[in-house]
């Protein structure tokens, strides 16, 4: 009898090497470490990915539901270790990785986060010096955004209050710690700028581990403390603590009481630098009132105020000579107009026609008084006359010759 043959259709096949896959219990949950090449960020939120060794590749894949909860960013060369199920895509036939966690191999997860957002915002200017605020120096109202039941907000109210208890101390309290922390830091923030409650703000906590002090490295936090009209001082955790918040504040304590040191000065140091400013204002008076009284005494020893006769003599003095030059001066002026009449005058008379005639002349006019120059502007028996020195004599003409050259 012949064997009967088993014929699978492709999908078939690789529907059953899909369950054969799913069901081996090693293959469900396992861990993979490799580096990430081919990575994509695809826009409906899921990672695509391959990890890789010296020899083989795999296929990977981490959905959207699973990135959220991935606090870094993977890049391409970085190397992980990876937490999730292998199991056959039916239609191309491939074996995947569906990967559920992810972490660097080697350095925290965490940390690596930290140092991503740190480089990110460092790029951006966020960080800039120059965009930093400035500490008020005599702030009569600290805002304070901290847990109200922790060691940080007793610090802060001691040392404010030992230093300069005129300061009045405003309490915004926050969650400092888990999933909701950084969000009513960033409300803390917002309500002392939009309600101008304080001079300056102290945000911050205690020690703890770098999981603890997560909460101020998010970069929304990040943002709202850069963006803050009020100058943020950043007190958070131990002197070696440094947490994103640190970076984008206006000025960095290294604990809580630090920060209360920074945001607030010493009575007594004040009072002495008052005092010494008193002291320097009353010795410039001083300085300033001695030089002028020996101006006022100098002014006072002058002729002018010790016999005033003097200055009326020497005005009374100036005024005769000034009227003196006044009066030449308008003698001279009257002499240079009779001298230039004079020199007109002559020169009328040397163009007036009756000083010709004086000399012997007589000038003849037409009857219409037009002189006559030429035999050619009268006719036989137009009227004429002619002037003398003594008068004048009237006639007709009753013949006219014309020189012959003319």
């Amino acid at each position: 009898m012949a064997e009967e043959k088993r014929i699978l259709t492709v999908s078939a096949l690789n529907e059953y090497l899909k369950k054969k896959l799913e069901a081996d219990s090693i293959l469900a949950s396992i861990y993979i470490k490799g580096e990430i090449s081919n990575f994509t960020n695809h826009k409906s939120g899921h990672w695509y990915f391959t990890l890789k060794d010296e020899i083989g590749t795999l296929k990977s894949v981490m959905f959207r539901s699973a990135v959220g909860k991935v606090p870094f960013m993977p890049e391409n060369g970085m190397k992980v270790i990876a937490h999730g199920r292998v199991s056959v895509f039916v239609r191309d036939g491939q074996y995947i990785y569906y990967c559920d966690k992810l972490e660097p191999d080697g350095i925290g997860a965490l940390y690596l986060a930290y140092e991503q957002l740190k480089k990110k915002l460092e790029a951006e200017g966020l960080f800039d010096p120059s965009k930093k605020k400035r500490i008020p120096k005599i702030p009569t109202r600290v805002g304070v955004i901290t847990s109200p039941t922790g060691a940080a907000v007793r610090d802060i109210i001691n040392v404010t209050g030992r230093r300069f208890p005129f300061a009045k101390v405003i309490l915004y309290p926050a969650l400092v710690q888990g999933a909701d922390a950084e969000p009513d830091l960033i409300n803390g923030v917002r309500v002392m700028n939009d309600m101008q409650l304080c001079d300056v703000i102290i945000i911050g906590r205690g020690g703890g581990s770098i999981e603890d002090l997560w909460a101020f490295n998010g970069e929304a936090l990040a943002r709202a403390v850069a963006a803050s009209k009020i100058p943020v001082i950043s007190a958070v955790g131990h002197e070696t603590d440094f947490t994103i918040c640190d970076f984008a504040a206006d000025l960095r304590a290294p604990t809580p009481s630090a920060a209360a040191e920074l945001a607030v000065p010493e009575t007594g140091d004040l009072q002495r630098k008052i005092g010494n400013i008193v002291d320097r204002m009353l010795l410039l008076l001083d300085r300033d009132t001695k030089s002028k009284r020996a101006r006022l005494d100098d002014l006072a020893s002058r002729r002018v105020l010790n016999s005033p006769g003097y200055i009326v003599d020497d005005k009374r003095m100036a005024l005769l000579s000034l009227s003196r030059d006044m009066e030449n001066a308008v003698r001279l002026m009257i002499e240079n107009k009779k001298r230039r009449f004079v020199q007109s005058t002559a020169k009328l008379e040397t163009l007036n026609p009756m000083s010709v005639i004086s000399r012997g002349y007589s000038a003849v006019f037409a009857e219409g008084g037009e002189l006559i120059k030429s035999v050619d502007q009268v006719e036989i028996g137009d009227s004429f006359s002619f002037m003398t020195t003594d008068g004048s004599v009237h006639g007709k003409v009753t013949e006219k010759r014309k020189k012959d050259n003319v």
